[in-house]
C-alpha cells in the first residue's frame, strides 16, 4: 500500500483501513504463535502498513488545526 493511495482516502475510510489492518496483524501474531506458519515477513509489512496509515492520519489532523 502505497502513501499516495492513502492520501485519496477519507479519514473514515483510513479509519476502517487501519483496523482491518489491525485485524490482520492479531490474526498473523496467532498463527505465528501457534506454528501454522512461516510467513513472518507478512507481520512485517502489515506493521508498517499500520504507522503509515497512523502517519498519515495524524498528518491530516495537523494540517486541518492549521
Amino acid at each position: 500500500m502505497k502513501a499516495s493511495e492513502l492520501r485519496a482516502k477519507s479519514a473514515d475510510e483510513m479509519k476502517k483501513e487501519l483496523m482491518e489492518l489491525l485485524r490482520a496483524q492479531f490474526s498473523l501474531r496467532m498463527q505465528l504463535s501457534t506454528q501454522q506458519t512461516n510467513k513472518t515477513h507478512e507481520l512485517r509489512k502489515v506493521r508498517r502498513d499500520i504507522a503509515r496509515v497512523r502517519t498519515l492520519m495524524h498528518e491530516a489532523r495537523t494540517q486541518a488545526g492549521n
